[in-house]
């Protein structure tokens, strides 16, 4: 597989390139550095000396500035090389059946072709023919080195225009390079890029006919033919539609059962598999602590059961701001919120001192500041509390998995994107990290350091509509990868792991043999950007020299986490002034949780209305160019409004259903 981030391969300091001189080899006898064997002359000084100085310093200045062009230029080479050959291993493993390792190279497939024609390859590369077979009749020259596979989908047809006695037309598409791109800029363009150019060359070889079976043929294929027949008889994904939150009042009661039993009338005949539901903190615990009320939802539940529905359940420990379709507003429990009137860093902080009361600051996981418990104690009660409460679901096998929120908004993040103090799309957010109990521990990691002068956060990360180009941390060679900057955003990502190794800890002991879920979410603005500022401000330090959600998956790999990906499903603009990239970003997320074997499953983040936007999601959830065949194991809809969805959307949520299990369409 190719890695799905390739620029993070890349460091950004490398040792000086060979094939560039230093200045002071150079046998120029006018150049100012380069030592000379007749007598120097007399020593300048005043005005003229600080002349001679700038000129040598200007020259150097220049000589290196062309080093560095140069080798940007090559960087950006060697990825268009290996985005391509990824796509051509990627096409001989899906499309011709062959048996490539992982980290193929040429040698493999030289191998592989001479394996398919009858030949005998053994370990360290002989390769031989124990007894001579006879070309079948009316056969090509190309007859033994077929690489297509009976029941490729990719039609014969492809190969007419294919011969080995002419120019082979049919080569991998490059796409253009723009050399004045970003490394960042052109990974997302590797990948995604549509407007090629083919480059023919004249070949007698045989051998260079297998280029019609190369990258941009391939994607091609994908978008071709009708959507129903190219995604019938595939791999069966799960599909789990999302109930309202506003099913369940402030009081925990069920507001409207008549309701709920003609929603799920609705949605059985499309044959989903199950519904989710969010468990609010803030409703269950709401009046006093350990005081849990669990009726409204026991009665949602007993109707779900007798649809013969499956179950996933979101333990939510954040705020609810009406955002979704509901339009209910479920704060924090409210004893909670009366600890906060008194001490106030218990919630998430920003420079300006602002506090955000979506979700709990990090900061008091281990702190006893909720009436005697820690915040972590008080996940771990309410979980403990609703497995108890609702064991015979667990033991019927109706709750098939539980959600774990982990931060805003559910996901695992810090609260930097808050509508609430001003941010709009596409500001970089900011660092929240301001409160005293986080503070406290930024000032022992720089003690530990040896710098106590790092201990606060930069004070030139502009503010949360930002652009990176205007601050001084996150803009090109900005303070994020000077070394404060890296100590920083290291001890930022830290935080943000610890909170979910100790919530998680306790998840699994909690629902022991229940599957576990954590949700990702989609930051995917500026990504086409060195610094990559708004992954850093909600905690991952990902710019384009590091790769930072595999730490981040590494520990969701130790609890045997399902990641619900938050997709997009939007297609950005060239034009796009945010510098967004929602498929790279989703290439590179879905791929680091695969390579550690981490299931993914999917959520999307805005409600669909149309056939395109739910067929950009079943693309996410099965990739077709993806060698090794891996799918989302299941997938979270959230609906649109009910009077958007009784309109328009249940023909093509019926639509989307059939796709993600495989089915054929016959309508379409």
């Amino acid at each position: 597989m190719s890695n799905p981030h390739p620029h993070h391969h890349i460091s950004n300091t490398q040792d000086p390139d060979p094939q560039f001189p230093n200045p002071n080899d150079d046998p120029n006898p006018n150049n100012p550095l380069q030592p000379q064997s007749h007598p120097q002359p007399r020593r300048p000084r005043g005005f003229a000396a600080t002349s001679a100085v700038s000129a040598a310093a200007g020259t150097i200045n220049k000589s290196r500035k062309e080093r560095e062009k140069e080798k940007e230029r090559t960087k950006l080479r060697e990825r268009h090389r290996r985005a391509i050959t990824s796509r051509m291993l990627a096409g001989l493993r899906q499309y011709g059946n062959f048996p490539l390792p992982v980290r193929a190279d040429m040698n493999d497939v030289l191998a592989a072709l001479a394996r398919q024609a009858g030949w005998t390859v053994e370990p360290d590369g002989t390769t031989f023919r124990q007894s001579p077979a006879p070309a079948p009749n009316n056969a090509s020259n190309m007859g033994t080195y077929q690489v297509m596979s009976v029941e490729s989908p990719v039609s014969g047809s492809s190969f007419r225009n294919c011969s080995t006695r002419a120019s082979v037309d049919c080569q991998p598409s490059v796409p253009r390079i723009n050399e004045s791109l970003s490394p960042a800029s052109f990974d997302s363009i590797v990948v995604t890029e549509s407007d090629t150019k083919v480059d023919k060359f004249t070949s007698t070889s045989p051998m260079n006919s297998t280029g019609c079976l190369e990258a941009g043929q391939l994607m091609q294929e994908l978008h071709c033919g009708e959507h129903g027949s190219s995604f019938s008889e595939t791999q069966y994904v799960p599909v789990f539609v999302m109930l309202s939150s506003g099913v369940i009042n402030n009081f925990c009661q069920l507001i409207d059962p008549d309701g709920v039993k003609k929603e799920l009338q609705q949605l059985k005949p499309l044959k989903i598999d199950g519904v989710v539901v969010n468990c609010w903190w803030g409703i269950v615990e709401s009046w006093a602590p350990q005081k849990y009320e669990w009726s409204g939802y026991r009665e949602l539940f007993k109707i779900i059961r007798d649809f013969n529905m499956k179950l996933q359940v979101v333990m939510a420990f954040h705020e609810n701001g009406g955002s979704d379709t509901s339009g209910m507003f479920i704060s924090l429990p409210q004893w909670v919120l009366e600890i906060g009137k008194d001490n106030q860093d218990i919630f998430f902080t920003d420079r300006q001192g602002r506090r955000n009361t979506e979700c709990l600051s990090w900061g008091i996981d281990k702190e006893r500041v909720l009436r005697g418990r820690t915040a972590i104690e008080v996940y771990f009660d309410l979980m403990r509390s609703f497995r108890t409460e609702f064991d015979d679901l667990f033991t019927d096998g109706l709750i098939s998995a539980v959600e774990i929120g982990l931060g805003a908004s559910g996901e695992l993040k810090y609260p930097s994107f808050s509508e609430r103090m001003g941010w709009r799309y596409p500001g970089i957010g900011e660092f929240q990290c301001y409160d005293k109990y986080s503070l406290q521990n930024l000032r022992k990691a720089a003690t530990s350091r040896g710098h106590s002068f790092w201990a606060k956060g930069p004070d030139n990360a502009g503010y949360y509509n930002s652009k990176p180009h205007e601050s001084g941390f996150f803009c090109e060679r900005g303070d994020y990868d000077s070394y404060y900057g890296r100590f920083f955003l290291h001890w930022y990502r830290q935080v943000l792991i610890d909170h979910a190794d100790n919530v998680l800890t306790l998840a699994t002991l909690a629902f022991e043999g229940i599957q576990i879920v954590v949700k990702i979410p989609a930051i995917y603005w500026w990504y086409r950007t060195s610094s990559h500022a708004a992954e850093l401000t909600a905690g991952y330090y990902n710019p384009t020299n590091q790769d930072g959600y595999s730490p981040v998956f590494e520990v969701l790999k130790k609890h045997s986490v399902t990641i619900k990906f938050v997709s997009s499903g939007l297609q950005v603009p060239e034009t796009d002034d945010a510098l967004a990239d929602p498929e790279g970003l989703s290439w590179q997320i879905m791929n680091s949780a695969w390579d550690k074997e981490i299931n993914v499953a999917g959520h999307n983040a805005f409600p669909c209305y149309d056939r395109e936007g739910f067929m950009r999601l079943v693309e996410t959830a099965k990739p077709r160019n993806d060698p090794d065949r891996h799918r989302f194991s299941f997938f979270a809809f959230q609906q649109p409004s009910p009077l958007i969805q009784s309109a328009i959307c249940f023909s093509e949520l019926d639509y989307f259903v059939k796709c993600m299990h495989g089915e054929i369409n016959v309508e379409s």
